[in-house]
């Protein structure tokens, strides 16, 4: 699907397949009446789009491809049938929903308790861990898959602030930006910078060769 498909309608069905991403990257988003955008969660390769309305029949956010978007698609009442039938996948999705949960508590700890520069740090730096846990890039380098705005929509700034903050950074050593691609130089630093923990987003089989290397 293109970028900017709506997947899911904050209100509406959840959508009738449940869809993992093969390739490329969605957001869940919730919007104000005012016309203001909070972005809750970013998706990558092997995550679940609509997990969360599994059992649930009115979808309470957005869900929107962010780029073009590959998709497996299983149809969610035989994915309901099949988790309720099968321990083992029961489970697997238990703790996909628990991981889920687990971000967004991070995400709204970042939002309501850290100052623009921490957040704009802690945000490089869980999407570089996540990307290299799937595969999309090589440890401490990432593709920013979203605008300034939309950054700012993750982070609740404003886009100047945004790129002033991204531009401390980098000023300070921490980071180096061609484009889109930010190479992370000093990673201690900037997971200090960003009071970035990453117990949070229980990714065990990369967390102690990534903390060996830091």
């Amino acid at each position: 699907m293109e970028a900017g498909t709506e997947i899911v309608h904050d209100g509406g069905p959840p959508a009738r397949d449940c869809q993992i991403v093969l390739d490329g990257v969605a957001l869940r988003s919730k919007t104000t009446a005012s016309g203001g955008r909070q972005i809750v969660a970013v998706e990558l390769r092997g995550d679940f789009l609509d997990l969360a309305h599994l059992f649930l029949e009115i979808a309470d956010h957005d869900v929107e491809a962010l780029t073009d978007l590959k998709v497996a698609a299983i149809d969610r009442q035989v994915l309901r049938t099949l988790a309720l039938e099968h321990r083992d996948l029961g489970r697997a999705l238990w703790t996909e929903a628990l991981v889920e949960a687990s971000i967004a508590r991070e995400w709204m700890t970042n939002l309501g308790r850290r100052d623009a520069r921490t957040r704009i740090a802690h945000a490089l730096c869980e999407l570089a861990l996540r990307s290299q846990a799937v595969g999309l890039s090589p440890p401490d380098m990432l593709t920013l898959p979203w605008t300034q705005e939309q950054l700012g929509d993750v982070t609740g700034l404003t886009p100047v602030h945004v790129n002033r903050m991204l531009r401390s950074l980098e000023e300070d050593g921490l980071i180096e930006r061609t484009g889109r691609e930010v190479r992370i130089l000093d990673r201690r630093r900037l997971w200090a910078e960003g009071d970035f923990e990453p117990r949070y987003l229980h990714l065990v089989e990369i967390l102690q060769p990534v903390g060996e290397a830091a």
